[in-house]
């Protein structure tokens, strides 16, 4: 019986040990990003379109120190969070993993939001359509099209 069991684990490890070895693809930069999600010109502003109370969350990735820079405003309240971060795939959507003691919580961001990234949560990018996303996380989520930085309008 130990024999089988023993015999059993290693054919798994055999036939499954590559695909755990694979590491999951990642971006640290704005062109790994594009590279990573296959799209040369994807937007690096995203404005939330989902929200009932008029004030939309801004969205913006950039590149800052050499790395990935994300950051989270709520329109007329200020910054949600922001920090160095790396974006990995997961299955078919993307999350963003703030890098350990490189994510600042702003005082616009609420209870549970706080909590949940605080806790490490990751944030999922996931498409909803051919310009859209569903970004979101524990207790949080809206949809988002691609937005101006600058002033968080809509791009045209």
């Amino acid at each position: 019986m130990a024999r089988t069991s023993c015999s059993a684990w290693l054919l798994a490890a055999i036939a499954f040990g590559p695909l755990a070895a694979q590491a999951t693809p990642c971006a640290n930069s704005v062109d790994e990003l594009r590279a990573l999600l296959g799209d040369p010109a994807f937007p690096l502003a995203w404005e939330e379109t989902s929200m009932g109370d008029a004030r939309p969350l801004l969205v913006t990735l950039d590149e800052r120190a050499g790395g990935l820079f994300v950051s989270f405003v709520k329109s007329g309240e200020g910054l949600w969070a922001e920090g160095m971060a790396t974006l990995c795939r997961k299955g078919g959507q993307a999350e963003v993993r703030f890098k350990n003691g490189l994510l600042r919580i702003g005082p616009a961001a609420g209870w549970l939001l706080r909590q949940a990234l605080e806790g490490g949560a990751a944030i999922a990018l996931q498409p909803a359509s051919a310009r859209e996303l569903q970004i979101g996380t524990v207790g949080w989520s809206g949809r988002f099209v691609p937005g101006n930085r600058s002033i968080g309008l809509r791009a045209p």
